[in-house]
């Protein structure tokens, strides 16, 4: 088994080394941008910045059950297909240490969607934040958690 999966990384390696080197990836492609202040943020003001001041809407659907059973394990789907133009949607857990749990970046033309399972800490908002052109928009949900993720 060990073998097997040397050899695929070995393959896979290879296979983007040989993309690099060609010039059908450029490295600034393959290395994603750290958003760095947004990660270490304590707060949502804070991992949002200027982009916290949008507007609120109802173009966004935030799927999320209104009880998690577990904590460790929260379903999130988050359409914005109803928006033209989206480049970003960040997804934030009010009640986390760190606020924000994921940032999607969308190439021009793709569709507004996100799935993703996150962790929660204890019961709070989730809230989406979804960036089109030069306009922020936001929806959120409650989710009461039964069993802790982040912490217990």
């Amino acid at each position: 088994m060990k073998r097997r999966l040397f050899l695929r990384g070995s393959v896979a390696g290879g296979a983007f080394t040989s993309a690099i080197g060609a010039g059908l990836l450029s490295v600034k492609d393959a290395l994603a941008e750290w958003p760095k202040a947004m990660m270490e943020a304590k707060d949502i003001s804070t991992a949002l910045g200027d982009a916290g001041k949008g507007q609120a809407s109802d173009k966004i659907k935030l799927k999320a059950p209104k009880i998690a059973e577990n904590g460790a394990v929260v379903p999130i789907d988050i359409d914005a297909t109803g928006i033209d133009g989206v480049s970003s949607i960040t997804l934030l857990i009010e009640s986390n240490p760190t606020p924000i749990a994921a940032n999607f970046n969308f190439e021009p033309g793709a569709a507004g969607f996100a799935a993703t399972r996150v962790k929660m800490g204890k019961s709070g908002n989730v809230v989406a934040v979804v960036k089109a052109g030069d306009t922020t928009y936001h929806t959120q949900k409650e989710v009461k958690v039964t069993i802790g993720g982040c912490g217990g």
